[in-house]
């Protein structure tokens, strides 16, 4: 299996990567919070997932391993495929992401695209041991609250999600919409 690969990224479309390293040229499926951080032409280190299937091997990257193995939980999970879990880790940071597992809110999951009530439901069901339980708090409502802020003001749910991703995550409401609204006017 391939661990890691290091090399430099010599192509790079909305939905993939190629790195190269001694000569070969990898496809990597990566999360458009990973397309945001690189930059053609520069050396870069990934954690790798190879998907084996009946009629491909994909290779996806990450560069961090927690996030590798949250891709790696969301997989354990039936009808979660590597396409849907990295649609998963586009939408928020991991701690956002267990935080609502841990609270079991359901609404939160559902708001990502192609994410159904009964998907988000077993995606609950079968990582809240796994990431911990955690009781509800007026944070997680505080994000929720956030995004709706910035969809009222005519950002996308693409855009304020990740506008919000850039924001602390202890900050309060008002404060998380404000530090968005910043990230967002840099546009």
């Amino acid at each position: 299996m391939i661990a890691s690969i290091k090399g430099k990224i010599t192509y790079k479309t909305d939905k993939f990567v190629i790195v190269e390293t001694g000569g070969i040229g990898y496809k990597l499926g990566v999360s458009t919070d990973t397309l945001l951080k690189i930059k053609l032409n520069e050396l870069v280190s990934f954690w790798t997932h190879l998907h084996v299937r009946e009629d491909a091997q994909d290779l996806y990257g990450f560069l961090d391993y927690a996030e590798l193995d949250f891709f790696e939980l969301l997989l354990g999970i039936s009808g979660i495929g590597p396409r849907s879990a990295l649609e998963i880790l586009g939408i928020a940071s991991i701690e956002t992401l267990k935080k609502a597992i841990g609270t079991e809110d359901i609404s939160y999951l559902t708001k990502i695209s192609g994410i159904g009530k009964k998907t988000a439901e077993k995606i609950i069901l079968e990582l809240r041991d796994k990431v911990g339980k955690e009781s509800k708090d007026s944070n997680m409502q505080g994000e929720l609250d956030a995004l709706e802020a910035l969809k009222s003001l005519g950002y996308s749910q693409s855009e304020a999600r990740d506008a919000l991703k850039k924001v602390p995550a202890e900050l309060d409401t008002n404060k998380k919409i404000r530090a968005a609204l910043k990230n967002l006017g840099g546009r």
